[in-house]
């Protein structure tokens, strides 16, 4: 429970009590990491660092949106191939398309997309083939 700061009391001898107390009731006890030296010590800082060891620590990744429509058109085309029925790939590959489409007329951020929808009766073509 966070306490107020009584009127009257010195900043310092405040938090230093409240540091004293925390302590007695065991609540630096076992911190994870407590004792370890401090990651990347001794590297040059890079831009946006820590936007980047967040991005890392949290186990997530961040691509331009043009970057992250080609991966997923790559995801789409590979899961409409693996797909169990025709419509499965028709809606896949639709659905697909239809993003490549909006991000053609109106181009996202990020490098140039360079990509034209897929060719739907040739993927199905391929997919009865298979």
């Amino acid at each position: 429970m966070t306490e107020r700061k009584p009127p009257g009391v010195d900043f310092e001898s405040w938090v230093e009590r409240q540091i004293r107390e925390a302590q007695e009731r065991g609540e630096f006890d076992n911190l994870p990491g407590a004792g370890q030296p401090l990651p990347d010590t001794g590297r040059p800082l890079e831009e946006m660092w820590w936007v980047k060891q967040k991005l890392r620590d949290e186990d997530l990744a961040y691509l331009p949106p043009t970057l992250a429509l080609r991966k997923e058109a790559e995801l789409a085309l590979t899961a409409a191939r693996q797909a169990s029925t025709e419509s499965e790939v028709r809606r896949i590959l639709a659905d697909i398309n239809d993003r490549i489409r909006t991000a053609i007329r109106i181009p996202p951020a990020g490098p140039p997309l360079n990509m034209a929808p897929y060719d739907v009766d040739e993927i199905v073509a391929e997919w009865r083939a298979g």
